[in-house]
């Protein structure tokens, strides 16, 4: 193992999203620049799940409808898709609002980037990337099994595994319950990155803000400080 990075720093972030939240996209985006910005800490990412909607059936709703419902006027959704299509640009999001066609349940979803987790946070990180890309940038379905089990494949995973494992009701429970106890512990909206089980930081906050926090908390553990708080 290289020494240098024996050396470095280390930190867990923990980050509490729903696939379907842009502004989780746009989170993501900015921690990996951040983490780029930290090249001396090193970071363990984990995804924890939230679901902004668990009432959405599993089969999902038609998009425009389930957004007009939940905007009402459509000027202001407009609004809201041309503010994150800027946001989007400046970190390599191609928002594609409009090729949206399902508002899906994301319990499904959750299961699987669950699963990934048990197979290492590279293959977790990368599903959980490429569900955003095919949900955001291609207007895929990530409710349909059929897209999930293709996305768990090219992440690494068992696809056969995968695809008996969606058909059973394994981890669902596991999966809406820890849904809930982010709920429970004051998560009110996403992204929420956790860091080091303790230090919260609430939205898609700015590269510069998410580096600051990265050193400044790795900086904490290293000194004991993180012990001494707790």
């Amino acid at each position: 193992m290289d020494k240098l990075a024996d050396d470095r720093l280390k930190l867990t972030i923990d980050v509490v999203s729903d696939v379907v939240c842009p502004w989780c996209f746009l989170g993501q985006k900015r921690l990996d620049q951040a983490i780029a910005a930290a090249p001396d800490v090193d970071i363990a990412v984990t995804w924890r799940p939230f679901q902004l909607d668990p009432t959405i059936p599993p089969e999902g709703m038609g998009r425009k409808a389930y957004m007009r419902a939940k905007f009402g006027d459509e000027s202001r959704l407009s609004e809201a898709h041309a503010r994150l299509e800027a946001l989007g640009r400046d970190v390599g999001i191609d928002y594609a609002f409009d090729a949206i066609k399902v508002s899906p349940n994301t319990l499904d979803a959750h299961r699987v980037i669950r699963w990934a987790g048990t197979s290492g946070p590279e293959v977790q990180n990368k599903l959980v990337r490429d569900l955003f890309k095919a949900y955001f940038e291609r207007g895929r379905n990530i409710g349909d099994h059929a897209v999930l089990v293709e996305a768990a494949r090219e992440a690494g995973m068992d696809a056969a595994v995968v695809e008996s494992l969606l058909a059973s009701d394994a981890d669902r429970d596991a999966v809406a319950n820890e849904a809930a106890t982010a709920s429970r512990m004051g998560v009110t909206g996403v992204p929420c990155f956790l860091f080091e089980g303790k230090y919260a930081v609430m939205g898609a906050q700015d590269v510069s803000t998410l580096t600051d926090a990265i050193r400044q908390i790795a900086a904490a553990k290293a000194r004991g400080d993180l012990e001494k708080a707790s």
